[in-house]
């Protein structure tokens, strides 16, 4: 249940919403944006990194261990990292109506999993890529996920190699260790900095440097959406506790 300050909360933001100046609202959104859609988020007592595994999940989506272990990488991103089932909920939905409607210039997301542009969202800023995207890490090949997992099929080491030139495949996400892609950052960066309005989330905000692009917000309400507290609360002129569908979902 939804407490009275809360509810008072949620409608103060919708006011801010419904008062903003066309294309002045940025959303900066987290994994918990796409749990209400049944993908697991990282960090909450159910998430990815409360699950056992040979090694720790934040070791096995690592660059590193991409490199050393690609079929054990392989097994955990196709199991736990891939939702291709999922649908958008009525956050995404929400934000593809206020992107529509003009208030919303850009969607800057660190999720991977494409619901965003599935719900309809055309400005997408993808700060950690797209399980939608592979490459081949030798001569560039494009692949669909579908195309990925067939080549995976077919391997007899578990790992998808192009039908090109033999190399690994690789997903279009940013693990860690790798840097983020430059131009992504620069149009999240120009996003937030024009921005009246700033909804963050579904994030803990603890993932650097996605995180640091808030610090360039200069507008006049800053707004975070998260059922656990998080580092920038002080900051912020709403802190509402609660899903992010329930908020948006109007």
């Amino acid at each position: 249940m939804i407490c009275d300050q809360t509810e008072r909360d949620i409608e103060q933001l919708r006011q801010w919403i419904d008062e903003c100046a066309p294309g002045r609202m940025v959303f900066f959104g987290g994994a918990g944006v796409s749990t209400e859609s049944g993908i697991p988020d990282f960090r909450s007592a159910d998430g990815l990194y409360a699950q056992r595994y040979p090694y720790p999940p934040e070791t096995m989506v690592s660059r590193s261990f991409f490199d050393a272990h690609p079929r054990e990488f392989f097994d955990f991103y196709c199991d736990r990292m891939l939702a291709l089932d999922a649908e958008p909920n009525a956050a995404h939905r929400k934000l593809a109506e206020l992107e529509r409607e003009g208030t919303l210039s850009a969607v800057v997301t660190q999720n991977i999993d494409g619901l965003h542009q599935k719900a309809g969202s055309r400005n997408v800023l993808e700060l950690h890529g797209s399980v939608w995207r592979n490459f081949c890490m030798d001569c560039g090949a494009p692949y669909t996920v579908e195309e990925l997992l067939a080549l995976r099929e077919q391997s007899p080491d578990g790992v998808p190699h192009c039908s090109k030139c033999g190399a690994i495949v690789k997903p279009d996400v940013v693990l860690y260790e790798e840097p983020l892609d430059d131009g992504t950052v620069t149009a999240a960066v120009r996003a937030i900095a024009s921005a009246d309005l700033l909804v963050i989330a579904g994030t803990s905000l603890a993932v650097y440097p996605a995180a640091g692009l808030i610090d360039y917000f200069s507008g006049d309400h800053l707004a975070i959406i998260n059922r656990t507290p998080t580092p920038r609360d002080a900051h912020a002129d709403l802190c509402i506790a609660t899903n992010v569908g329930e908020v948006l979902g109007y």
